[in-house]
C-alpha cells in the first residue's frame, strides 16, 4: 500500500497482516489522542489475539522465500526505505508529534535517526560473514554458518515510535528475519506508517507484519506458538521480566532494551558551559521521554552551585507548548498519568527538603504538560534519584571525591548509560571502566548512533541494538564439522 499523500491526513488505521490492511478479528478498535489536546486522532485496529497468531502465521509462510533471497536484495530494499524515509521526513515528523506530543525538532530528528537505522543495516546485510578453520586436533575442518534466527516478535514503546521499530526491523530484515511488530497503545500510527512504507520500498508479503493491541494477552500468544524463534523489547524493566517468563515457556530468544536511571558526572576541572550543554543534550531530548536520558546529576561540590544555576537557567529558556508549532523546545509528557507521576516525585522530593530553581509546577490549561525543573539540595536517597523520572526534571545532588561520584552512580538496579564531564582523559578512562552502564558519554550528551552497540547492564536488558553486533541478535551460529583425515 503507497503512503498517502498527508500521512496524518489519511494515516493508516487498520492492523497490516500478509501484505493485506484489515480490521481486527472481531472489528474492535482503540482510540488514539494527540497528548497536546487530549482530542482523538483517529480509531485504531485493536488486534485479537487471533490477529496475532494470523501475523505469525504469514510471517513464517514468509519466511524461507525472505531468508533465501540474495543478501544484496535485502539491501537495496533496506537503502530504499531509508530514501522514503527521508523524503517524508516531515509527513512522518507530524505524525509521531500528534500522536506522541514531541516537539518538532524532536519528531524531525527522530525520523532521520529512525531512517539510519535502515541504511546502517541495508550496509550489514551483506556482512553476515561465517567462518572457516582447520580444528587443533587437524582431523577436521570447522565450518561457522550464520543463518536467520526466525519469526521475530518485535515489541515497541511510545517514546520513540519511529526509531524503535526500525532499529528492530532493520536488522531483522537484514539477517534475512521475517517480522511482527506490535507497536505501543499510545503511538500506532508511526508503527503502521512505517509498515505501509517499507512496502512500496519493496518488502514482500509477509515479511513484516504490523499489529497494534490494547489487549494484554497477545504478545503472550505469539511467544506461546512454537513458530516464533526470536523476541526483541524495548520498555520497561518490569515488563520485561514478565516478558522474559513467558518467552522460558518456549525458548525464545530474547533481546532486551529495558530501563535506565542515567548518572549526569560533573568534575570541578569540567567545561561548566560546555557541561550544561551536554545535559541539556542528555536530559531534555524528547522532553525527557528517553530511557538513556540523565536523570541523575552529580556534581562536584566545589562548582555544584555554579552549575546548578547554569542549567535551571538554560531549562527557564525553553518554550514549552504543543509540538506543531516549531517554535516550542518541549511538548506534552504522554499522557496525565505520566505527568501526574513526574509532578508527585517533585512534591515528595520538595517536601524533603529539595529545592527549585526553575519549574516545578504543572502549567494550567489543556495538554499534558510539565515544566522544565531543575532541583537542588537533593539527598542521597531521595525517592527521585531512585526512579526512573521519564520526564523534564533535573535533581542535582554534590559530591566531594571521584570514588563518592563513582558509589552514587552505581547505586541503582539499572546500567543503560552514563554520563561525565572532566578535562582529565585519565580519570575519564579510570571513571568509564568503574560506572556499571553499557554506555557512556565522555564530555558529550548524546550517544546514540545506528552504528554503536546499544544496551545496557544489570536490569537494564540483554543483548545489543545498533552496530555489527544489532545484526548477530538475528543470527544463529550452525557449526559443520567436515571432515578433514585425508
Amino acid at each position: 500500500m503507497p503512503m498517502k499523500s498527508s500521512v496524518f491526513s489519511d494515516p493508516p488505521s487498520d492492523l497490516y497482516i500478509g501484505g493485506i490492511w484489515q480490521p481486527s478479528s472481531d472489528g474492535e478498535r482503540f482510540e488514539v489522542r494527540d497528548p497536546a489536546t487530549d482530542e482523538v486522532i483517529v480509531a485504531v485496529a485493536n488486534a485479537s489475539v487471533q490477529d496475532g497468531l494470523s501475523a505469525v502465521q504469514a510471517a513464517d509462510a514468509a519466511g524461507p522465500e525472505w531468508a533465501a533471497t540474495a543478501p544484496r536484495a535485502r539491501a537495496e530494499i533496506l537503502r530504499r526505505a531509508f530514501e522514503l524515509m527521508i523524503e517524508r521526513r516531515d509527513e512522518i515528523a507530524e505524525l509521531i508529534v500528534r500522536e506522541s506530543g514531541k516537539s518538532w525538532s524532536d519528531a524531525t530528528g527522530e525520523v532521520t535517526y529512525a531512517a539510519e537505522f535502515f541504511r546502517w543495516f541495508a550496509e550489514e546485510a551483506v556482512r553476515a560473514v561465517g567462518s572457516v578453520q582447520t580444528a587443533p586436533g587437524g582431523d577436521k575442518k570447522i565450518l561457522v554458518l550464520l543463518q536467520p534466527v526466525g519469526v521475530s516478535i518485535l515489541v515497541t514503546p511510545w517514546n520513540f515510535p519511529a526509531a524503535m521499530a526500525t532499529r528492530k526491523i532493520g536488522p531483522a530484515l537484514a539477517a534475512g528475519c521475517t517480522v511482527v511488530l506490535k507497536p505501543a497503545s499510545d503511538t500506532p500510527l508511526t508503527a503502521l506508517a512505517v509498515g505501509a512504507l517499507l512496502t512500496e520500498a519493496g518488502v514482500p508479503p509477509g515479511v513484516v507484519n504490523v499489529v497494534p493491541s490494547r489487549r494484554y494477552d497477545v504478545v503472550s500468544a505469539m511467544l506461546d506458538d512454537p513458530r516464533t524463534r526470536k523476541l526483541s523489547f524495548t520498555g520497561s524493566t518490569p515488563v520485561g521480566r514478565v516478558l522474559l517468563e513467558q518467552a522460558a515457556r518456549t525458548i525464545v530468544n530474547c533481546s532486551m532494551e529495558l530501563g535506565g536511571n542515567g548518572p549526569f558526572l560533573v568534575f570541578a576541572d569540567a567545561d561548566l558551559p560546555a557541561a550544561v550543554e551536554g545535559a541539556m543534550a542528555a536530559k531534555m531530548r524528547n522532553g525527557g521521554e528517553s530511557c538513556i536520558a540523565a536523570n541523575r546529576f552529580y556534581v562536584e561540590a566545589s562548582v555544584a552551585e555554579e552549575f546548578g544555576a547554569r542549567l535551571a537557567d538554560a531549562m527557564a529558556a525553553l518554550r514549552v507548548g504543543p509540538g506543531l508549532d516549531r517554535e516550542n523546545d518541549v511538548g506534552p509528557l504522554i499522557n496525565a498519568a505520566a505527568r501526574d507521576e513526574i509532578a508527585s516525585l517533585v512534591d515528595a522530593s520538595v517536601s524533603r527538603g529539595a529545592k527549585v530553581l526553575t519549574g516545578g509546577r504543572t502549567p494550567e490549561g489543556p495538554g499534558c504538560y510539565y515544566e522544565p525543573t531543575v532541583l537542588t539540595s537533593v539527598e542521597p536517597g531521595d525517592a527521585i534519584l531512585d526512579e526512573e523520572i521519564f520526564g523534564p526534571v533535573a535533581p542535582v545532588v554534590s559530591f566531594e571525591t571521584e570514588a563518592e561520584a563513582i558509589e552514587m552512580a552505581n547505586h541503582t538496579e539499572y546500567g543503560l548509560a552514563a554520563y561525565l564531564y572532566t578535562s582529565d582523559l585519565e580519570r575519564a578512562l579510570r571513571i568509564s571502566e568503574a560506572i556499571d552502564t553499557g554506555m557512556v558519554g565522555i564530555n558529550r550528551g548524546f550517544i546514540s548512533d545506528p552504528a554503536a552497540p546499544f544496551g545496557g547492564t544489570k536490569q537494564s536488558g540483554l543483548g545489543r541494538e545498533g552496530g555489527h553486533e544489532g545484526l548477530m541478535e538475528f543470527l544463529e551460529h550452525k557449526y559443520l564439522a567436515l571432515d578433514w583425515s585425508g
